[in-house]
């Protein structure tokens, strides 16, 4: 059976492109990716304020898909756009709220802590992603030379960066590192430190000067050490602005500690995230007692495909 065609519109940020390649491979579609750039006026325009049409958008140079896949508020009028205009029947998924009216796309593809309701929403506990269990277990190894070797258990500190809710400041990262020292000498466990895109430099350095040499602080991205060490790690602790990379280490099926820090504004998208995955049992406040717990792995990316595969072949 030939597979179906799909273009991926995003802005080129990395969370939406883990989210929108995740489902194209759930899928099982042959994908092409496009950044999405929208014309001066309209880069400033609520997309529920915004016309559908060309002039809005650069134009993407595709003629023929069969699914559009979209994430994030640039992407939005061109996937309706494209959807619109196809001279054959075309299928647009958007991932995340789109803010417009839900009925210009086949499906919504929205985190449970979004509370968005319609016939074509499908809700996901935490953020769909690009991880796969066999990706995880391939590169188990890639770190063993990095790592100190000897008897210690290893722990995992994945690090996200500043938004508008969360600083990385150097007090901030401190609270979090005295925090994570203490239970490290307590418990006698190794430290890996996987930074992000979004984390620092200057959070990276600075880790780096804390931990000093009887941990392995990874200095730049590197995705094969960021799979090997959510295989490797007995636990894993994620800072609390990313609910995608706290998503992603669901899938291990390990114990999971959140990095908190104090919010400079109301975060209570991020709370109702954080609230449903205590109740899976997921996570726990870093700080809180040191356990191993279970809980079944979570793959929300491949439950969301199956879904949409079964609609659009009814």
């Amino acid at each position: 059976m030939t597979k179906l065609k799909g273009i991926l519109l995003t802005q080129g940020m990395h969370g939406m492109i883990s989210q929108v390649e995740g489902l194209a491979k759930a899928l099982d579609i042959d994908f092409t990716h496009h950044t999405v750039e929208l014309n001066n006026f309209w880069k400033m325009i609520p997309p529920k304020f915004t016309p559908i049409s060309q002039n809005v958008y650069k134009k993407i140079e595709i003629d023929d898909f069969d699914v559009i896949i979209s994430c994030g508020r640039k992407s939005i009028i061109p996937s309706i756009h494209l959807k619109n205009t196809s001279r054959k029947k075309v299928f647009n998924i958007h991932i995340q709220d789109p803010k417009v009216d839900l009925n210009h796309f086949d499906f919504i593809v929205a985190p449970e802590h979004d509370v968005i309701k319609g016939k074509n929403v499908i809700n996901s506990k935490g953020a769909i992603h690009y991880l796969t269990e066999n990706e995880i277990i391939k590169n188990k190894d890639y770190l063993n030379a990095f790592i100190k070797k000897d008897e210690r258990k290893i722990w995992t500190l994945i690090m996200g960066g500043p938004t508008k809710y969360y600083d990385y400041s150097i007090k901030n990262m401190k609270n979090i590192f005295m925090i994570l020292d203490g239970l490290l000498k307590k418990h006698n466990f190794q430290l890996i430190v996987i930074p992000s895109m979004r984390t620092p430099a200057k959070t990276i350095n600075y880790a780096k000067e804390y931990f000093g040499d009887n941990h392995t602080v990874i200095m730049d991205v590197d995705k094969k050490a960021y799979l090997s060490a959510l295989a490797i790690a007995e636990n894993i602790i994620v800072t609390c602005d990313s609910s995608s990379m706290i998503s992603e280490a669901a899938l291990t099926g390990k114990p999971i500690y959140i990095a908190n820090i104090l919010p400079k504004k109301n975060d209570k998208r991020f709370q109702r995230f954080r609230n449903l995955f205590k109740e899976l049992n997921i996570i726990r406040n870093l700080g809180e007692e040191v356990e191993n717990w279970n809980y079944e792995k979570l793959d929300e990316t491949n439950r969301v495909a199956s879904i949409i595969k079964k609609k659009i072949s009814s």
